[in-house]
This record gives structure tokens, C-alpha cells and sequence, in this order.
């Protein structure tokens, strides 16, 4: 049986290119799990390098800790809605189907990436049109 590799606490902070005072806030903070085992004897594993590392992916795409430990944690459909208060800032991308039809969508919310956006808007237009179309088929106005 083969060990799964571990690595020590400055040997995880240079394979996720991040400084050993980061690592250790996520931490505290909760994202990244604690070490295996206690003080020099503390060990990390792939599964800390992988929490490491879609912590820099998501706020290199505008993630705030508090939305990538939800992510990471939690399951987005029982995290309970932020209540809005004023001054709160929000970001919604609005697609407008057709005259009087359109879908707007909170970006932070949504848990979409911003390809997944396109690709569910595309797929919106294309479903619109084939409700049309099936229309105008059974509809006689040929």
C-alpha cells in the first residue's frame, strides 16, 4: 500500500506560491483544514494543496472569503439569503429575451461562472425561440 504524500508547512506554502502568513489566516479562518498531527509534527496533504489552491482560483475571479468558504463548505442552496442592507453592492447580469421578457440574475448568488452565465443565456435565447417557433408551427399563420 503506497502513503499518500505529505509535505511540511513551508513546503505547502511554496507549492501553492502563497506566503506562510496567508496560509495560516485561511486556516484561522476556517478554509483550509488544520494540519494532520500537531507542531513540527504537523503534516498537509494533497487535500490542503487542492483547498489552497481554488482559494487563489476564486478570488483571482472576484470571490470574497466569505463566498469561496460557502463554496468550499457549504451547500449554496441552504446558506440562508444576505439579508440587503443599504450601501450593500450588488452585481446582476440582465438579459433581455424579448420585448417584455427578461431574466436577470445576481452574479454572487447565482454560483455561475461567468462562461456558465453565457453559456445558460445562449441557452435561454435558444429556448425562447423554439417556444416561438413551435408556436407559429401549430398555429396556422403559414
Amino acid at each position: 500500500m503506497t502513503s499518500l504524500p505529505t509535505y511540511g508547512f513551508d513546503e505547502l506554502c511554496a507549492l501553492v506560491e502563497l506566503p506562510a502568513r496567508t496560509v495560516r489566516y485561511y486556516i484561522q479562518m476556517g478554509l483550509v483544514d488544520r494540519p494532520d498531527g500537531l507542531n513540527r509534527g504537523a503534516k498537509y496533504t494533497t487535500r490542503h494543496v487542492e483547498q489552497l489552491l481554488s482559494i487563489v482560483k476564486w478570488q483571482g475571479a472576484g470571490l470574497s472569503l466569505e463566498r469561496i468558504r460557502e463554496l468550499l463548505y457549504g451547500n449554496v442552496e441552504t446558506v440562508p439569503p444576505k439579508r440587503q442592507v443599504p450601501g450593500s453592492i450588488e452585481v446582476w447580469s440582465r438579459l433581455l429575451v424579448a420585448s417584455g421578457i427578461e431574466l436577470n440574475v445576481e452574479a454572487g448568488a447565482s454560483g455561475l461562472s461567468p462562461e456558465e452565465l453565457r453559456t445558460f443565456f445562449t441557452k435561454v435565447l435558444g429556448a425562447y425561440q423554439e417556444a416561438k417557433n413551435i408556436k407559429g408551427e401549430g398555429s396556422g399563420d403559414e
